[in-house]
């Protein structure tokens, strides 16, 4: 009788031990799930693209940003809004008055528009670099997305280079690298001058490489704006002189 009351016990004691380590296993998973939900959440949500400048610029001359042309509304970091679903479509189905139809977010179906502006509220002519940097792609998106960047009304469209061809896809000028898609260099910016820029995001749908395997597909992206830039393949700083 002893034996069996010890046995007894004892698979009583397993069994609880078993439940409580079944219990304690499903909360590690779950604040696991938490952890990989916030940041996935994060990396896709918190905002798909941001345009961001470079504190020397804004400290030592006098550079900002603004959505409306406004000093009094300047910035150092500017956000986007994102839209939940992009299908692709034409260039040719973009507004022709894009880049005058408003400022700050102005999406449309199946495309992001964002107009800012770079103002120059200092003393002294200054040479900047604004780059576009693609920071995650899924499903290889990047191969189709068009990025229309105009600048002070001129018109410029960037894509990924053909992987059929090598080139530069029709009417495109091809991404810098694989993670950088635009650098460029903006000459003589005098005193009390304003840039304007407006930058166009879509799913080219005749590009040949816009296929169904893109579905699902997400692109993150911001924009920097610095008085020299860092090339990260040799770490050499391209910086302008007489500025």
């Amino acid at each position: 009788m002893k034996n069996e009351v010890e046995l007894k016990a004892q698979t009583i004691y397993k069994r609880e031990m078993y439940k409580k380590a079944i219990k304690i296993a499903i909360l590690i998973l779950l604040i696991l799930m938490s952890v990989i939900y916030f940041v996935l959440y994060v990396v896709y949500n918190g905002g798909r693209f941001t345009v961001t400048l470079d504190p020397n610029l804004a400290n030592r001359k006098g550079i900002y940003l603004s959505e409306d042309g406004k000093v009094s509304g300047k910035t150092r970091e500017l956000s986007a809004k994102t839209i939940d679903y992009m299908d692709n479509i034409s260039i040719q189905w973009l507004p022709e008055d894009i880049d005058d139809e408003a400022t700050g977010s102005h999406n449309g179906d199946n495309y992001i528009a964002y107009t800012f502006y770079v103002i120059n509220s200092g003393k002294e002519r200054v040479h900047y670099w604004y780059e576009i940097d693609i920071d995650d792609t899924i499903l290889n998106v990047d191969e189709a997305i068009r990025i229309m960047v105009i600048q002070n009304g001129e018109r410029t469209v960037y894509a990924k280079r053909s992987i059929i061809t090598g080139e530069s896809e029709p009417g495109t000028e091809k991404f810098d690298s694989e993670s950088v898609a635009i650098l460029k260099q903006r000459k003589d910016f005098k005193p009390k001058a304003k840039d304007k820029f407006t930058i166009v995001v879509w799913i080219e749908g005749d590009d040949p490489e816009c296929k169904n395997d893109l579905l699902g597909g997400e692109i993150k992206m911001h924009m920097d704006i610095t008085e020299e830039h860092v090339d990260n393949n040799d770490s050499k700083k391209k910086k302008d002189k007489g500025v």
